[in-house]
């Protein structure tokens, strides 16, 4: 292995391929590629898509679902040593034009999946070259893999090239790019390397899809040690405990928001889940009572909550659940989210602008933080340079806790997690203000047993909900559209003239007929 090449993500491929070349790097349903097999293909991939451009690309998006081709294509673009943008094929073909533009997409990566999404790209003037592994009859600027093109080996890259570029929801109507480092990733997954005993006899859970940022914990985690990847399928979920026991799961990995899932199924019985060694949650806030429930059924596994947003790259802190200890520092029943990763500093900012030692607004420098977006206007308000250094500002409501423990109170902004997706209130405002027919618009989370759910009030003409619901779809991806619509005359105000949104949340409870 090039020791030069350390810091580059695709180097924990290298490093699992080294450990176990033939054995089986992704799953997915019955098909699968060992790691010997992946990474000849990647280099196929790699080499073929270079070779058909005139000069080496900005940007390559690899839009795909969950399938063998969308692993490759992950890997053939970091094979490139260009950055790699992962799409969302169900996502509204304007949204995915926007990620496009943003990101300096030159390129594509796609599979047969994504061969429809192809097509309405086409039809809305994209002519970007496209690599795909089989036929696209009819579809424009198609090219198939050569394996006489094939790279001799990945391309070198630096410690500050962009690895990766994710997007998150943007206050403005549109998405924020996130571009991830090498040099994020290497201090993350070196930071995780010395953590866990990960190996190659564990078996990963991909539950995420793969333009969701934990994607890249299970990947270059199993990767990273020679370890199986495997894509949880949605039909999973109805016998999960059957679905890890087939497949030999032992370490999972997804949103809390599953937890619940399982146990309104009847699922989470005493030892269902034994082969699990280690169990992570992020995404969202996990309860106690979530924890010890899937304890209950994974008795053998560690159990951790991990908390980040992408801007950190990946996940920021940890708290390594201890039924006997933990339950006693949470606050609400809430799971702390543990202490900041080590070689970063943080603060509280209290509502003074000051840091504040007990309580108040997480912002965290260090190896982990992003330069910013991808758009320099966006980085207004979410970063704060002080004593030299760069913070990131969280959002978040954090106190400290006992032995330096974070204790997660909730968010400062309009942003909330909806099923893992962060989402902007008021990108979904905005989406909504553009309907024909809507003169303004707020959103409000509303709690439910499924977590929470998103109610929508508007004013101006009475737009029957399905048209709405149409409409806010050609621009929003479905897990985040709201999913009640209400008609109302004027806003509530509170006392200083604003919109009151805990009036709005009141009235949706009332509603929808839910205690509050």
């Amino acid at each position: 292995m090039d020791q030069t090449s350390a810091h580059a993500l695709y180097d924990r491929f290298l490093r699992g391929l080294a450990r176990s070349p033939q054995g089986v790097a992704i799953r997915v349903g019955d098909a699968s590629l060992t790691y010997r097999e992946l990474h000849d293909r990647a280099l196929v991939w790699a080499g073929s898509l270079l070779a058909a451009l005139p000069e080496r690309p900005a940007a390559v998006g690899v839009l795909a679902g969950k399938g063998l081709d969308a692993y490759t294509g992950i890997l053939a673009c970091l094979f490139t040593g260009v950055p790699m943008v992962p799409l969302q094929p169900s996502f509204p073909v304007l949204r995915t034009l926007q990620m496009l533009e943003a990101a300096g997409v030159e390129a594509l990566l796609v599979d047969a999946e994504a061969v429809t999404a192809l097509e309405k790209l086409r039809a809305e003037g994209v002519t970007l070259p496209a690599l795909l592994d089989g036929a696209a009859d009819g579809v424009d600027g198609v090219l198939a893999p050569d394996p006489a093109s094939r790279l001799a080996r990945p391309h070198p890259v630096a410690p500050d090239d962009i690895a990766y570029v994710l997007f998150t929801s943007g206050s403005t109507g549109r998405p924020k790019g996130v571009p991830v480092t090498h040099a994020n990733g290497a201090h993350y997954f070196g930071l995780l390397d010395a953590r866990y005993d990960f190996g190659p006899d564990d078996v990963f859970s991909q539950n995420f899809d793969l333009n969701f940022d934990c994607a890249m914990f299970d990947l270059f985690c199993a990767w990273g040690t020679g370890a199986t990847l495997v894509a949880v399928p949605a039909g999973a979920y109805r016998d999960l405990p059957g679905f890890v026991a087939e497949q030999g799961v032992t370490v999972w990995f997804s949103t809390p928001s599953v937890i619940g899932l399982i146990r309104r199924t009847g699922q989470l019985t005493d030892g269902a889940l034994p082969s699990l060694r280690w169990s992570f949650f992020a995404g969202e806030a996990v309860t106690c009572q979530d924890v010890t429930d899937w304890q209950r059924a994974a008795s053998g596994s560690a159990i951790e909550n991990l908390y980040g947003p992408t801007e950190l790259t990946i996940t920021i802190t940890r708290h390594h659940w201890s039924p006997e200890r933990s339950p006693g520092i949470s606050v609400a029943g809430v799971v702390p989210i543990g202490p900041v990763h080590a070689g970063h500093a943080w603060m509280l900012l209290g509502a003074d602008g000051e840091p504040d030692a007990r309580e108040g607004e997480l912002c965290v420098a260090g190896p982990q933080l992003t330069a910013g977006y991808l758009d320099p206007a966006d980085d207004a308000g979410r970063f704060l340079d002080r004593d030299g250094a760069r913070y990131y500002r969280t959002g978040d409501r954090i106190r400290l806790g006992e032995d330096g423990q974070l204790l997660y109170l909730g968010r400062l902004d309009q942003q909330v997690q909806v099923r893992g997706v962060r989402i902007e209130l008021s990108e979904i405002d905005e989406a909504l203000r553009r309907c024909p027919g809507v003169e303004d618009a707020v959103t409000v989370p509303v709690p439910s047993e499924q977590g929470i759910t998103l109610a929508a009030f508007h004013t101006g003409e009475r737009v029957p909900p399905v048209v709405l619901a149409r409409e806010l779809s050609r621009t929003l991806p479905r897990s985040v559209l709201p999913q009640h619509f209400f008609h109302i005359a004027e806003f509530p105000l509170n006392s200083n003239r604003k919109i009151d949104r805990r009036a709005l949340l009141h009235r949706a409870l009332e509603l929808l007929g839910r205690p509050h």
